[in-house]
């Protein structure tokens, strides 16, 4: 995909024209599998009581409240720079508990080793400078601080990918349409999954931005990835 199609003016104003219908769309499009996939990325992370997280390119939050429910001890911010996405988080119950802010990923403005964990969900496809994001990710968390992110991955190769090209390229923009009034929006979705990186070179970058440990496990036939990461101890 061009820059200009990722670039940061362009991808916040799409979020903010789907803002009310995103969390809807979402459930949607992975048959309610995605509330499962947040689950399992925050399991997976082992935070420990009362840690500092960041969910970054938080929306609405489903990340942020995922934390909460388990870890009711966590201090949670959720950042984002489309600010209607959190608006509508903000309206969610529960939301008191979350510190809202807007902060864009290729330049967080907290302090070094500030968090226990970073986390983000559908966050790096729509990124127009990866290697500095996680460069980002990396510096705000503490030494042995945790890292995942709940992805798309370029459909595989195999008898399915046919059929997961059309749910891709007729069916999800069909319900932006429908639901959102927006087939543009979802026309760039799909775009950027099926543009995205692979597994194996996700996982290099995270190796060349100074993490460890790292992990990519396959959800939805191999189409969405939940990655984990560590930042070593000092």
């Amino acid at each position: 995909m061009t820059p200009t199609e990722k670039s940061p003016t362009r991808v916040r104003a799409m979020f903010a024209r789907i803002a009310h219908r995103y969390d809807l769309l979402n459930r949607l499009m992975t048959g309610g599998q995605d509330l499962r996939w947040r689950r399992d990325l925050i399991a997976g992370l082992d935070l420990p009581e009362g840690p500092w997280v960041l969910d970054i390119g938080a929306g609405t939050g489903d990340l942020a409240f995922e934390i909460l429910r388990q870890r009711p001890g966590a201090r949670v911010v959720a950042a984002d720079f489309t600010l209607p996405m959190m608006y509508v988080g903000r309206k969610r119950p529960g939301s008191h508990r979350v510190l809202w802010t807007a902060a864009d990923t290729l330049a967080l403005p907290f302090p070094d080793r500030t968090f226990d964990a970073v986390v983000s969900g559908f966050l790096l496809r729509n990124v127009a400078d990866l290697p500095r994001a996680l460069k980002e990710h990396f510096r705000v968390l503490r030494e042995g601080g945790r890292w995942a992110a709940l992805e798309t991955t370029p459909p595989p190769r195999g008898l399915l990918r046919p059929f997961i090209a059309v749910h891709f390229r007729v069916v999800i923009p069909l319900l932006g349409w429908l639901l959102a009034g927006d087939r543009e929006a979802y026309r760039y979705l799909p775009r950027t999954t099926e543009h995205f990186l692979p597994p194996e070179e996700m996982a290099r970058l995270l190796h060349q931005a100074g993490f460890v440990d790292v992990q990519a496990r396959p959800r939805m036939l191999g189409t969405v990835a939940l990655y984990f990461a560590r930042k070593p101890p000092a």
